[in-house]
């Protein structure tokens, strides 16, 4: 990982979009803040798509699609894309059948409701109700936070029954089915944005082991300072790192991008201002 001061005017310039995590990645201690907020509509004036990648439930990601100044959501894990068309109607994508999505989230619920009863504190998710796909026992939201430890054995006994399962900065999801954060932000760049995910057009903004399938498919990737508290969990790590936690580490990343982009390229003439006077000087 390297430090953002090490990204190059070229490589910003390249960029046409902005996947991003939102709990510990757009959110500072479980609140989006204004900065970060702002800084989604600078990144958006300045004519960059992004769009958030969550773990968060299908019923968090309508009113964000309508809401925020984002270009579409991506939520639990993969499972389900939300964006807004031309006309601001609602549309939306499945990376399942919804109905065989249920099924096996019912079956998956019984293991959870199991772990839960061999690993108190741990509980079922609060936003559990608003999923359609995976399962998610807290760890670090509202109980705890307990041990980075606990979470993955928790993670390796939903993997024993047969189910993905991934940690977040509070969570373990777990699901049934071939998708993650990467398939699904590979079919949002290509069907939504017209983009590859390898080309340097996308970049992905990170916190934790589950957006590491991003940090392995995106050729430029940056995750915020609060990633360090997973050393050595991950195979695949963000390209740079921002040097501040959570939202405000967003806010740096997005200035040192769009800072970059108004720098002129190299070797091009800086344009001439007149003084007051009518003389002609050179533009600080």
């Amino acid at each position: 990982m390297q430090p953002l001061s090490a990204l190059s005017r070229a490589v910003a310039a390249g960029l046409r979009a902005i996947f991003c995590d939102i709990d510990d990645t757009l959110t500072t201690r479980g609140r989006l803040g204004a900065a970060a907020y702002g800084a989604l509509w600078r990144l958006r004036e300045a004519g960059l798509s992004v769009v958030p990648v969550t773990g968060r439930p299908a019923g968090w990601a309508d009113p964000i699609a309508r809401l925020w100044p984002v270009a579409g959501v991506v939520a639990e894990n993969g499972a389900v894309a939300f964006w807004l068309d031309e006309r601001g109607a609602m549309c939306r994508w499945y990376a399942r059948s919804p109905k065989e999505m249920k099924a096996d989230q019912a079956r998956l619920l019984e293991t959870a409701f199991r772990l839960v009863r061999e690993h108190p504190p741990c509980r079922i998710a609060a936003d559990q109700p608003f999923r359609i796909s995976d399962v998610a026992i807290d760890f670090a939201e509202e109980v705890g936070p307990l041990g980075l430890d606990v979470a993955e054995k928790l993670r390796e006994r939903f993997v024993e029954v047969g189910a993905k399962a991934k940690v977040s900065s509070i969570h373990v999801n777990a699901w049934f089915g071939e998708f993650d954060k990467g398939t699904a932000c590979e079919r949002f760049a290509r069907e939504r944005l017209g983009l590859a995910l390898d080309g340097g057009a996308a970049a992905y903004v990170g916190d934790s082991p589950n957006d590491e399938p991003l940090f392995a498919r995106f050729a430029l990737s940056f995750g915020v300072a609060n990633i360090a508290r997973f050393a050595g969990r991950l195979v695949h790590e963000p390209t740079y790192v921002a040097a501040r936690d959570g939202g405000e580490g967003f806010c740096e990343i997005a200035d040192q991008i769009l800072a970059l982009r108004a720098e002129p390229a190299a070797g091009r003439p800086t344009r001439a201002k007149r003084s007051p006077a009518g003389r002609r000087r050179a533009a600080p």
